[in-house]
């Protein structure tokens, strides 16, 4: 294995095996922790290098918030060949489609500060978050059914939201080819309850400042000003998405026997594409990405409703900004050699970031490319980025979603507490209501790579370049 420098940013993952040389975007400090991990178990490379060997891989990319795991590193993207192409458990993960629901308020920062406390207890009544909560939306299985295959539209139809704002998500909410007979009652059963609910873990909603604006042409069009208010959810599919994942764990252990399948790790388990496994676990991955769109939807509307009732201003003047998933699987076109093609693109903890012109791009922000938020960790910016034709030429249209980890959860637990962080953050005029303070340390923002290093690398790869940078003011946990 070397890895070679290709551009001051980016870098080559050189194997003699490999069916594609992964590419990684970089600065010297993260190869150096790369590289210096490279000997542990699981190790950022070492899941390139395995991931880097299924049959029919026609490219292979490792965003700048790479970290390690399961079988296949978080922050990467693989292209796979319709034919000859494998789909992968790993390639995806547990929490299919968790992405990132956005608003813009109609509210200064200063105006929402005046009422931040009464604000923030607002948000925790209303937003149902953490372990065992359940939601508001409580749904038969023949409307879990529906939600699988027809995605937000059913929260439009249940009152929650409006058909315009189902223009400013990704796959305007609703991915196609779902079939929701492939999903096992078990994993429907745990979901019956959860819709429009946050969860615990890294998920959040967070109320935020736009501190800075850096494209003024691409902030017009995307509604962003200096000193106004954005309000960033972040949740998946949940219990759903978990067990769609854990039950295919062992369809795809199968698949590998059956079709003779040579994988380097036990991890990577996966069927042929076009194989009858291929398509009921790709299908099955629709379906929960559907149901993770429903979930954000309707939080967004409960978040718009908490907006109404302390501000005493109408639900509806907070716009909806976007709405993209960062663990998906997906086909598209593609140029290879100067021909474009037809593949499957499986994102984890990468999120599509489509330049200008792509019809991918909402209508609205087609002309400048497509939003791409960036989220932080409770006490660290979030930034919004926008698309690059660039992108579409070098990562299959796809980049960075978050920091990503510097430290393992369980090492987190060890170097803080919940109350401590509380106080700490309280302190930089950041209010945070949690369902489980033990639990807030896992995410502690230092454990996290540093976000404005990771963005800078993208930016200056000409991946995806900044737009505007937001600061927390208020974020609800699990």
């Amino acid at each position: 294995m070397e890895l070679k420098q290709k551009s001051k940013y980016s870098y080559e993952l050189e194997l003699g095996k490999a069916n594609a040389n992964p590419r990684i975007y970089a600065n010297k400090e993260i190869v150096s922790t790369l590289e210096a991990e490279y000997t542990q178990h699981n190790s950022s490379l070492k899941q390139l290098e395995n991931l880097s060997m299924l049959p029919g891989l026609k490219g292979v990319v490792a965003l700048a918030d790479i970290h390690p795991g399961y079988g296949a590193p978080i922050g990467t993207t693989t292209a796979s060949d319709l034919k000859e192409g494998v789909i992968t458990f790993a390639a995806t993960g547990f929490d299919i489609n968790c992405g990132v629901h956005s608003l813009i308020l109609p509210l200064t920062a200063k105006e929402v500060a005046e009422k931040k406390k009464q604000f923030a207890e607002q948000l925790f009544r209303d937003v149902p978050a953490g372990l065992g909560i359940r939601g508001k939306l409580v749904l038969t299985k023949a409307e879990m059914d529906e939600v699988l295959e027809k995605g937000a539209a059913f929260a439009v139809k249940k009152g929650f939201g409006t058909k315009k704002d189902l223009k400013l998500m990704e796959e305007e909410g609703c991915v196609e080819g779902a079939d929701a007979n492939v999903v096992s009652d078990k994993a429907k059963e745990r979901a019956l309850d959860q819709i429009g609910t946050l969860g615990s873990g890294n998920h959040y909603c967070e109320v935020q400042e736009i501190e800075k604006v850096f494209d003024e042409k691409a902030a017009k069009v995307f509604e962003l000003k200096e000193k106004g208010t954005f309000i960033s959810i972040h949740c998946g599919s949940r219990a759903l998405g978990h067990q769609i994942g854990t039950d295919y764990l062992s369809v795809l252990d199968g698949a590998v026997k059956k079709h003779g399948l040579k994988i380097p790790e036990r991890d990577l388990v996966c069927a042929p594409i076009e194989s009858e496994e291929g398509q009921k676990y790709f299908s099955a991955i629709k379906a929960g990405s559907n149901a993770a769109f429903v979930n954000r939807f309707v939080i967004g509307a409960l978040v718009k409703g908490a907006v109404a009732k302390v501000f005493g201003i109408n639900a509806e003047d907070v716009k909806t900004f976007y709405d993209i998933g960062h663990n998906t699987a997906k086909i598209e076109r593609h140029s290879f050699d100067g021909k474009k093609e037809k593949v499957l693109v499986q994102r984890k903890g990468s999120t599509r970031g489509f330049g200008p012109t792509n019809v991918g791009v909402p209508l609205k922000y087609r002309k400048i490319g497509q939003p791409v938020i960036v989220g932080g960790s409770m006490g660290t910016n979030s930034f919004i980025l926008k698309g690059t034709d660039r992108a579409m030429k070098e990562t299959f249209g796809s980049t960075i979603h978050g920091a990503g980890r510097s430290m393992s959860r369980t090492q987190a637990l060890t170097k803080w507490t919940g109350e401590q962080l509380l106080v700490d953050l309280l302190a930089k005029g950041i209010l945070v209501k949690a369902r489980s303070v033990k639990g807030l340390p896992e995410e502690a923002p230092d454990a996290y790579k540093d976000i404005l290093s990771v963005v800078e690398v993208m930016h200056k790869a000409g991946i995806s370049e900044k737009v505007a940078k937001l600061r927390p003011l208020i974020c609800i946990k699990g």
